[in-house]
């Protein structure tokens, strides 16, 4: 009998436990009968039968599951009386029945009951077939009392062992369920530092050095207007450049664009364009040397702000005459060097968003990022990304 929601062990086990009650309980008195008279025992083997037939049908018969089972209690309890008014007794065949009332009755009140009920049939059906002796208490009714007691403490005691057990899987459910919040609260909470600190990332790799940028130039613009008109006329174009690029940059940060605007050439293209207006925003001499490497967007992007974040390093803090850049393509993945011949720094003691920003950036691709330079001795920036399928 199978019964909804019932866990794979409990319905094994209730299966043994029908295979049991069939050999211990009503085999014994199927062949204690076998030397009764006929009426006697032909009445026996078809009670015994009756009972054994009525335990899988009453739960395979359509209806509500909860009268199947009341019914094949019902029998049982029949069954046992008419078996112990036939035999003289049925103590055996009670004892071994109890289970199915613990099992099947719902609650204990109910099994406690129907169990005293199907007791009270055994001991009813002994004193019937022995009232003609005058014997109305005999062994076989004290042992089915006896069992009864038995069945009815011992089944009380499963009860509580599996009410407690129960307890504690409800609890043990509730903290996993509690656990499991705490865990998904904290991935939101980490999710959102990851995307501030990816956006002030970005912010600081574009807009600030873009804005930097702008302020330079316009700085510069406004020295020369009267000395310089030219120079400060192309200044004024950079400055509007410059602002038309930090422009689509922040319409990529808030999602109105696709990021693949950001670096749609090539990478060599991509970084001649950014050094030449380095070069001649700042007047520095920029030697170059961009061989047309194949590399995906994400390396392409990764490789443009680590350029762009060096290159606005050397206007702040170099005071550099010459910037070196060298792209290359190795089987291991592709390399950038950034080299300036200004005052260099301590790099052990360097603390710079910039710098994490481009490790971090680099670190997440699988690559890493290489900070030679002491003081008075230049700068050298070497990053690597691994070649990718």
């Amino acid at each position: 009998m199978v019964q909804p929601g019932e866990r794979p062990q409990v319905r094994a086990l209730r299966r043994w436990y029908a295979a049991a009650w069939i050999m211990f309980g009503l085999v014994p008195p199927a062949l204690a009968v076998a030397d009764q008279p006929d009426d006697t025992r032909a009445a026996t083997l078809a009670l015994l039968t009756a009972l054994g037939l009525c335990y899988p049908i009453t739960e395979t018969f359509p209806g509500n599951p909860a009268v199947r089972r009341n019914t094949f209690l019902a029998a049982l309890i029949g069954g046992i009386g008419a078996v112990s008014y036939l035999m003289g007794g049925a103590a055996s065949l009670l004892i071994t029945s109890l289970p199915h009332f613990w099992i099947l009755a719902g609650t204990p009140r109910r099994a406690v009951l129907l169990s005293g009920a199907a007791a009270a049939a055994a001991v009813a059906g002994d004193a019937l077939h022995n009232a003609p002796d005058g014997e109305p208490l005999t062994g076989n009714s004290i042992a089915a009392l006896i069992g009864y007691a038995a069945g009815v403490l011992f089944g009380l005691w499963m009860q509580r062992v599996v009410g407690q057990h129960d307890e504690r899987a409800r609890l043990l459910e509730a903290d996993l369920a509690e656990a499991e919040r705490r865990l998904a609260e904290a991935q939101r909470r980490q999710g959102a530092a990851d995307e501030r600190e990816r956006i002030a990332r970005e912010i600081h790799d574009t807009l600030a050095q873009g804005f930097a940028s702008i302020v330079v130039l316009a700085e510069a613009a406004r020295d020369g207007l009267r000395s310089d008109p030219d120079r400060s006329g192309r200044q004024l174009v950079s400055i509007e450049q410059t602002a038309r690029e930090n422009l689509a940059e922040a319409r990529v940060l808030v999602g109105a664009a696709s990021q693949d605007s950001v670096a749609p050439a090539s990478v060599a293209r991509t970084l001649r364009r950014t050094l030449d207006r380095f070069a001649e925003d700042t007047g520095l001499t920029v030697h170059a040397e961009l061989p047309d490497v194949e590399c995906d967007q994400t390396t392409r992007i990764a490789l443009l702000r680590c350029t762009q974040e060096s290159l606005a390093n050397v206007r702040k803090h170099a005071a550099a005459s010459t910037v070196g850049v060298v792209l290359e393509r190795h089987p291991h993945g592709v390399e950038l060097e950034i080299t300036d011949d200004g005052r260099g720094f301590a790099v052990a003691g360097s603390r710079g968003f910039g710098l994490d920003g481009m490790r971090r950036r680099l670190a997440e691709l699988g690559g890493e990022l290489t900070v030679t330079s002491s003081p008075g001795e230049g700068t050298r920036i070497l990053a690597m990304i691994p070649a990718r399928a």
